[in-house]
């Protein structure tokens, strides 16, 4: 399975993130699935890359020309784009599932370009799970119920995301969707 990894690219984090991303890229890894991630050598994202790299996963960053002075080292293959935008598009086209784990208004705006891209085809069931830690995300998981409610949702779904609170309960979501796959 190939997994993209949306999260912070900030360093020097609270170890509780630390260890969900670490977690996360052990499971990656021990699976023998594909990280692709923003490819650069910053905060959660070369966390979870080390990890995949320490227990044999492939490690596939996908990144903008203007970052390639923070491409990280770990990356098994490296994938250039003209832009974030560019970025969110491949990213969307080469995963197979999607984790959020907290970030900042990029991986904001990762999760609900993704979701949106989800939401328009119906037929693409490809999971998101949403590390919600301390309720990191309960506004933008209220705006989406609120505009799934809403006279302009169209009567779809746009709240498919799976919430987890913590990297137990994302390990426990990922092995659902890896049983999933396997099914395919």
């Amino acid at each position: 399975m190939n997994i993209a990894v949306y999260c912070s690219s900030r360093n020097d984090l609270p170890q509780v993130y630390v260890n969900m991303a670490e977690m996360l890229g052990t499971w990656i890894g021990t699976n023998g699935h594909t990280l692709v991630y923003g490819g650069v050598n910053a905060g959660l994202m070369h966390i979870t890359a080390q990890a995949v790299h320490d227990t044999g996963g492939k490690v596939l960053g996908v990144i903008p020309e203007f970052f390639m002075h923070r491409a990280d080292v770990l990356n098994d293959e490296l994938i250039t784009t003209r832009d974030l935008n560019d970025r969110k598009s491949r990213m969307i086209a080469m995963a197979d599932a999607f984790v959020i784990l907290p970030g900042g208004i990029g991986t904001i705006d990762e999760w609900i370009s993704t979701l949106s891209q989800l939401t328009i085809c119906d037929n693409d069931n490809r999971g998101i799970i949403v590390a919600n830690h301390e309720g990191m995300y309960d506004g933008t998981i209220r705006q989406l119920m609120d505009s799934g409610n809403s006279i302009f949702s169209r009567g779809k779904d746009l709240n498919r995301s799976i919430m987890v609170d913590d990297a137990a309960q994302l390990i426990e979501q990922l092995n659902k969707l890896q049983q999933e796959y396997g099914k395919k």
